[in-house]
């Protein structure tokens, strides 16, 4: 079954999580995410891992690299957009 979990990151403290679920939240999820340019990532790992933590939670440390390079990918594509 297909999952989606929504991070927000604000440059202010740790991303945190704004929306998850499965099935066909996880596709209005990312339905919502597509109609606002926002990259979408596929890491069923760290969907897994992230699905844990409740709506509003900051990522854990452990998490903080894995997410970091996805942040940092998001901004590359974004800078190369013309």
């Amino acid at each position: 079954m297909q999952k989606a979990v929504a991070l927000k990151y604000d440059y202010t403290a740790a991303p945190t999580v704004t929306a998850k679920g499965s099935g066909l939240l996880a596709e209005k999820i990312m339905a919502v995410a597509k109609d606002n340019d926002v990259l979408l990532h596929q890491s069923p790992e760290l969907v897994e891992m992230l699905s844990t933590l409740e709506l509003g939670e900051e990522i854990p440390e452990s998490l903080y690299l894995a997410v970091a390079e996805i942040i940092a990918f998001a901004h590359q594509i974004k800078d190369h957009q013309w």
